[in-house]
């Protein structure tokens, strides 16, 4: 069974947001890292930092030994950072998909769109589970 932890929203397509002040964290969830298995390279545009990003407008991607997935923004706001560390360390995807491998900050438009995301329940439905 995967790990959805009740403080997180969630998209269909299995980012997951934190929110932070007046920020949000944005990562892969558990499902996602078990379904792509051993990811190997995460492309991230460092460019995009301080540029807006519309809500499920794709913003990087990760690629795994089966497959390359697009990452989506939950959120209409501006990319606030990446954490670059997944460049030398994509393996915590796998390992700490809500910790130590999530993937942006993203500062909303409007944090009232949060609202719209999954909750853990909701998300638990749409896997499965």
């Amino acid at each position: 069974m995967s790990e959805i932890p009740d403080e997180l929203r969630y998209t269909k397509e299995h980012e997951w947001i934190r929110i932070d002040g007046d920020e949000v964290i944005v990562g892969i969830t558990d499902y996602a890292q078990n379904a792509l298995t051993d990811v190997v390279w995460v492309e991230i545009d460092q460019d995009l930092e301080g540029t807006d990003v519309v809500e499920m407008e794709s913003f990087c991607s990760v690629e795994s030994v089966k497959s390359v997935s697009e990452i989506y923004s939950p959120v209409s706001g501006t990319i606030v950072s990446f954490n670059m560390t997944l460049e030398d360390a994509p393996e915590q995807l796998n390992h700490s998909p809500y910790q130590d491998g999530w993937i942006a900050r993203i500062k909303p438009h409007n944090l009232d769109d949060i609202e719209n995301l999954l909750d853990a329940n909701g998300y638990a439905s749409v896997i499965g589970e």
